[in-house]
């Protein structure tokens, strides 16, 4: 079993055929069919069904596929461990964050990232909940996450700040209330822009509502957390987000007051115990140097309980 096996394996299972991975490649199809039947008859076992055009995995592809990435990336970490001697000039860091992390902190980090390595390419998944970013960082797809902690006990986590989760109403909210805390049994009685059940976000709402002993008032479920800020400024109803998410909303026009009892949530950085790439250890390591001023930043845009126009 080579390296040329697995990634076109892999780029295979990426692409789901043979047809669009020989072009991801550069390579013929007939190549790529036989690369796989080659790595098929070492093996002993059939990796893909085919189906018309299109492939599935057999049992013992599905067996393959996790080791087969991390074997990958094991082998670009031996790369780019030779190339970090004359630094980050080029490379690739893959990063998984929760959806209501990617504008605050993934965008920030990255742009500290990008403006030390300008030659290093990022990419960022955003799966649902914690669970989807512990799985990418396990299966070798992606390397390092933002998460909410505790997670993962597989992976090595590191606590970079708390968000707590505040109110966001219409600008016709009553102004009068706009520096007091709005309880939950308030929050619970108002129409509701939500995101769906099982995500991270919708998950921390639902338990905090459950432990009151509250049923909230649902009036828009949506999976795009961009839409939720205009959604409630047209009046469809209110929203409960992590203060970073909701400061931007305020910046909008939309009001801000903090909830109680309060919902809270330990944010973090997470990735696999092994060895990471050089882009890796030096994101790792930028962040930590900058979670200090993380926390600082996440809360100053605004004040609690008012919003900024």
């Amino acid at each position: 079993m080579d390296l040329r096996q697995l990634r076109t394996f892999v780029a295979i299972v990426d692409e789901g055929s043979f047809t669009a991975a020989a072009r991801t490649l550069f390579v013929a199809q007939p190549s790529a069919s036989q690369t796989i039947k080659a790595l098929e008859i070492e093996l002993g076992a059939r990796l893909f069904d085919r189906i018309g055009r299109a492939v599935r995995l057999t049992a013992a592809g599905e067996a393959l596929i996790g080791p087969a990435r991390q074997m990958l990336r094991d082998a670009a970490t031996a790369r780019s461990a030779v190339d970090a001697v004359t630094g980050l000039h080029a490379g690739r860091l893959d990063l998984v964050c929760l959806p209501t992390l990617a504008v605050w902190p993934a965008s920030q980090l990255i742009g500290r990232f990008r403006h030390h390595h300008p030659g290093v390419v990022v990419t960022l998944s955003d799966p649902l909940d914690a669970a989807g970013v512990a799985d990418r960082l396990r299966h070798g797809t992606s390397e390092v996450g933002l998460s909410e902690l505790p997670g993962d006990i597989d992976l090595t986590s590191h606590v970079l700040e708390q968000h707590d989760f505040v109110a966001v109403l219409s600008p016709e909210a009553d102004a009068a209330d706009h520096d007091r805390p709005m309880s939950l049994a308030a929050l619970a009685a108002l129409p509701l822009v939500l995101t769906p059940s099982g995500t991270s976000t919708r998950r921390q709402v639902d338990d905090a509502f459950a432990a009151a002993n509250l049923l909230p008032t649902l009036a828009v479920e949506t999976d795009h957390r961009e839409s939720i800020p205009a959604l409630v400024l047209a009046g469809a109803g209110a929203a409960i987000l992590p203060r970073p998410a909701a400061v931007l909303a305020a910046r909008q026009g939309l009001v801000m007051r903090d909830v109680r009892p309060a919902i809270t949530r330990t944010v973090g950085l997470v990735h696999r115990k092994g060895p990471l790439s050089p882009a890796a250890q030096a994101f790792v390591a930028m962040t930590l140097a900058a979670r200090d001023q993380l926390a600082v930043d996440a809360s100053a845009p605004t004040t609690a309980g008012r919003s900024t126009k």
